[in-house]
């Protein structure tokens, strides 16, 4: 089993920013794509970015890109999320979660292709 833990979340203004980080502990796997999801309250959880295994291709939804930058240390097994010109939109429950994969350049976008996912941190951004 893989535990993944969030941490980061906070209060926020508008036009602020807030570096969420996950650590990856337990089962190890040779290599695995990580991602960013959120879900805000009566809303689907919805992509927000993700990373492949070898940290070269990533992938940003839409209302993020440009803001949000997701980053990878495989070394220390964690994913960070740096989120700047925070919105108040961008509120919500942030997840990690991890896809184990063979193929080192993949991403993974959707929430059916991850195997583990994180508890959640809580972003809140005032207008």
């Amino acid at each position: 089993q893989v535990q993944l833990v969030e941490s980061g979340g906070g209060l926020v203004q508008a036009g602020g920013s807030l570096r969420l980080s996950c650590a990856a502990s337990g089962r190890t796997f040779s290599s695995y794509a990580m991602g960013w999801f959120r879900q805000a309250p009566g809303k689907e959880r919805e992509f927000v970015a993700a990373i492949s295994w070898s940290g070269v291709n990533t992938y940003y939804a839409d209302s993020v890109k440009g803001r949000f930058t997701i980053s990878r240390d495989n070394a220390k097994n964690t994913v960070d999320l740096q989120m700047n010109s925070l919105k108040p939109e961008d509120t919500a429950v942030y997840y990690c979660a991890v896809a184990p994969t063979l193929v080192h350049t993949k991403v993974v976008v959707t929430t059916g292709g991850y195997d583990y996912w994180g508890q959640g941190t809580q972003v809140t951004v005032s207008a």
